[in-house]
């Protein structure tokens, strides 16, 4: 699945204010050094709903249910509600939360995983989303073929994955298993293979969801190299964590979840800040 890509930034709509009850919003506006760049993401308004059923839908007596019109109707959860912002070419943006703030569901529509169900999404550009290390990687598939089909999926040209092939299995320390089938990988092993083909990827934007915790010490300070190396080169980058320090570091503004609502958007020190003092 792909998410509505951007035509130019001139075509499109101005994005809504939004705000929840308990707080104001601060100003939802790129920093100055990003303002002339062209946008890579724009919400307007976006929602996703989803059903909760109080009973197990699917059983023979509940189906009868349904059909008779007697069955309990399900009932809606919005992890997301009225979430509206843009995000430009070369910045950083850090998304911070509690958990079930809706923080992996904006990722998520925001790869094109799963469609809004009110408001739009538009996305410009190579997207290399770093959600579930190793998904997709069969047990049978050897590195090296769970490298083609995930770099495939990614967006990237044969020759392109040929030409790379080196360096991303050099960067997962897996050159010794490139050949043996993944069933025999640990899950750190799947986890450094699936982080190594995304960041090779010389993607548009790079979604990252508290991934940097994969393979030992070492291994996590040349994932946080890697990032910062792209995003040195320009790359927009999407970072959810619950580490604070390190969204500090890396973030040039940053996006405050609570119950599903945008409720600021900010300097990450003040953002941060308020973010610790209540949630946090």
């Amino acid at each position: 699945m792909s998410v509505p890509q951007l035509d130019s930034p001139e075509s499109l709509p101005a994005a809504a204010s939004h705000a929840i009850p308990t707080a104001e919003p601060s100003s939802p506006k790129a920093p100055d050094a990003f303002a002339g760049q062209p946008l890579i993401i724009r919400f307007a308004g976006v929602g996703k709903s989803f059903r909760r059923f109080d009973y197990q839908p699917f059983l023979l007596r509940n189906l009868l249910l349904r059909i008779t019109g007697r069955a309990h109707k399900a009932r809606e959860f919005w992890p997301i509600r009225n979430v509206s912002f843009d995000i430009r070419r070369g910045e950083t943006v850090g998304v911070v939360g509690q958990n079930g703030s809706g923080k992996s569901t904006l990722l998520r529509l925001m790869a094109g995983a799963c469609y809004p169900s009110e408001g739009t999404i538009s996305v410009r550009g190579r997207i290399a989303p770093l959600l579930a290390l190793g998904a997709g990687f069969h047990p049978d598939m050897t590195g090296r073929e769970c490298v083609e089909v995930n770099g495939t999926a990614l967006g990237l040209t044969r020759s392109e994955i040929r030409d790379r092939m080196d360096q991303i299995l050099h960067f997962a320390e897996l050159v010794d298993f490139l050949d043996t089938p993944v069933r025999y990988y640990s899950s750190g092993m799947l986890g450094r293979l699936g982080f190594s083909v995304a960041v090779h990827t010389d993607p548009d934007l790079l979604l990252v969801d508290e991934v940097l915790s994969v393979g030992d010490h070492a291994f996590q300070q040349k994932c946080l190299q890697r990032i910062q190396d792209i995003r040195a080169s320009g790359t927009t980058i999407l970072f959810v964590s619950h580490d604070a320090d390190t969204v500090e570091r890396l973030c040039d503004r940053v996006l405050w979840l609570r119950e599903g609502h945008l409720l600021r958007d900010g300097n990450p020190k003040t953002v941060l800040a308020e973010y610790l003092a209540t949630d946090g």
